[in-house]
C-alpha cells in the first residue's frame, strides 16, 4: 500500500525532482493539472509504466481529483504490484492543490 502524503509533502518532493502522475482520463489532465505532472489513466497504466517509469527506485507521487476519487489509491497501489519502490499517493489531490491557489498547467 503506498503511502499517503500531504500538499506540502508533495511540494517537497516535487522540488526534489519525483515523478508526479495524475491518474485520471486525457481530458481532465488537459483541463488542469500539477506542474510537470504526466497523465496516468488507469486503462493505460501498466503501459505507460513500463515506458516511461523505467528506475523503479525513483519517487513516483499519484494523485487525482481529491480523497472522494480512487484512482489515485489504484494506480499507486498497481505501481507497487509491478516493482516501483518509493509510490507516494496525494490523496487530497487537484481539489486541494488548486484551492491552495497553487499553480497548475493546461494542455497535454
Amino acid at each position: 500500500m503506498a503511502t499517503t502524503i500531504e500538499r506540502d509533502e508533495v511540494q517537497k518532493k516535487i522540488q526534489d525532482g519525483a515523478t508526479v502522475l495524475e491518474a485520471l482520463p486525457a481530458s481532465y489532465f488537459e483541463d488542469k493539472h500539477i506542474p510537470g505532472a504526466l497523465n496516468l489513466p488507469l486503462d493505460d497504466l501498466d503501459k505507460i509504466a513500463a515506458e516511461r517509469l523505467t528506475d523503479k527506485d525513483a519517487e513516483i507521487v499519484v494523485y487525482c481529483s481529491n480523497t472522494a476519487c480512487s484512482n489515485s489509491g489504484v494506480a499507486a497501489d498497481r505501481l507497487i504490484e509491478l516493482g516501483y519502490t518509493k509510490v507516494y499517493k496525494y490523496a487530497a489531490g487537484k481539489e486541494d492543490w488548486v484551492e491552495a491557489g497553487l499553480a497548475t498547467e493546461t494542455g497535454a
